[in-house]
């Protein structure tokens, strides 16, 4: 149950493909990374990339890059946004040139190849002091299996609660103030709704995705990093379930090829009972379908292993930055505790700070649905983990649909299908060296 389009667009990853660099380009077999030393005075010229940020952004980065200077005199902060499109590329040209502005924006899978090109600091072994500042889950966002080391600054968090329809719940005779919370209670609930609406309501509207596996409780990769592992007895006995699902019509029919967008409007509709979703649905629900605002219930992302998915993003220090101790600092300033919460005010998202969830910005109701909906996620994010392997790329997660959807199909026993997947995603795995 992935969250919506309008969350993932919150944290301009929706491409996040991973980029495969020339390693020999780069000077660096790998295996160096963390070499600049970031103590001493903080002075120089450094470059700070962002992720298109600029458009809706711009005075609050030039204020805090203003602040930065006052704070540190002799420091210069040159920004430069890239567009969404083509991020990717454009740092991997960077890294080959030697071009790899000293602080960077990514997400876990971006940093992932840099770190093994030996271009991505070792936050643990150059700026370990400020680890115990941010969520544990959130530091370990940017670790890399088979690797030892921090990568990146944890940054901005989001995640997506789980919209559900009372009246369906009502109507199929479950509890519509007690939903389910677990893979197995969500399962249950489902078959007894298409069973009471004889398949014309079904509870969930998507296939499972590699982030289901991981709430599931299933072991995506081993500990190396050298091979994925979700095919095991507990990832098969999980599309087990969705099958089971599919064939009683508790999963929607067209979950196949269902976008965010036509599973949304199926739960519009009264078509599918459980949708992920932000608060931007819900205005969208109050326009819409009153019906359903009114009836609407928020909870968290379904997860058997008690932590919620988080996505996140991060900011990497270049481990060939000149000015190491600058840029350290400003990657530290970006992502502190009070920066976090002041952007965090300007846009949906969340800081992956220790300690500043438990603001009243994030604990209190208002009464609107922005808030309701931001109190939900909040509360979810305090011990939420990112379960998409960092070395999961695109096109490995469309490895995975296509076998799911096969499985689903009746085309191959779910141990076919996940095996396939698996074979599939370790051969790419290999490719990206």
């Amino acid at each position: 149950m992935p969250v919506s389009r309008s969350t993932r667009r919150a944290l301009a990853a929706v491409f996040a493909a991973c980029v495969v660099l020339p390693l020999s380009a780069c000077g660096s077999s790998g295996g160096d990374s963390g070499t600049a030393d970031a103590s001493g005075k903080v002075e120089g010229d450094i470059t700070f990339q962002t992720w298109n940020l600029r458009a809706n952004f711009k005075p609050y980065f030039e204020g805090l890059i203003a602040d930065f200077e006052k704070k540190y005199p002799g420091t210069d902060v040159k920004w430069i946004d890239q567009p969404a499109e083509g991020y990717a590329d454009k740092i991997s040209a960077d890294a080959a040139g030697g071009t790899l502005p000293d602080v960077v924006n990514v997400s876990p899978d971006l940093v992932a190849p840099l770190a093994k090109a030996g271009l991505a600091l070792d936050l643990d072994k150059a700026a370990s002091q400020y680890r115990k500042e941010y969520l544990e889950g959130a530091w370990a966002s940017h670790q890399i299996p088979g690797t030892t080391g921090t990568y990146a600054f944890p940054w901005y968090l989001n995640t997506g609660p789980l919209f559900y329809n009372k009246s369906l719940f009502k109507e199929a005779g479950l509890d519509a103030e007690q939903p389910p919370k677990t893979y197995d209670e969500v399962f249950d609930a489902a078959l007894k709704m298409a069973e009471k609406t004889d398949g014309k309501v079904a509870t969930l509207a998507n296939v499972p995705t590699i982030e289901d596996f991981g709430r599931y409780g299933v072991e995506l990769m081993n500990k190396e990093g050298t091979a994925f592992t979700f095919n095991d007895a507990k990832g098969v006995e999980l599309l087990t379930k969705y099958k089971e699902l599919y064939d009683a019509k508790a999963l929607d029919p067209q979950a196949l090829t269902a976008t965010p967008e036509s599973s949304g409007k199926k739960f519009l509709t009264g078509a599918v009972a459980m949708n992920p979703g932000s608060a931007l649905d819900l205005g969208n629900f109050k326009k819409q379908a009153p019906n359903l605002y009114k009836n609407i219930g928020i909870t968290d992302q379904i997860s058997s292993t008690g932590h919620v998915n988080m996505y996140v993003m991060g900011v990497m220090v270049n481990a060939r930055t000149k000015r190491a101790p600058a840029a350290v600092a400003f990657a530290h300033y970006v992502t502190d505790a009070a920066h976090q919460m002041s952007f965090a005010k300007q846009v949906a998202i969340f800081p992956s700070t220790a300690g500043s969830l438990d603001d009243p910005y994030f604990t209190k109701e208002d009464g609107t649905d922005e808030t309701r909906v931001r109190v939900a996620a909040a509360k979810s994010l305090k011990n939420a983990v990112n379960y998409t392997p960092v070395l999961f790329s695109e096109q490995m997660k469309t490895e995975l649909r296509n076998e799911v959807a096969k499985a689903l199909q009746g085309k191959e026993s779910p141990k076919e299908a996940l095996d396939n997947a698996v074979e599939a995603c370790n051969r790419l795995l290999q490719q990206q060296g």
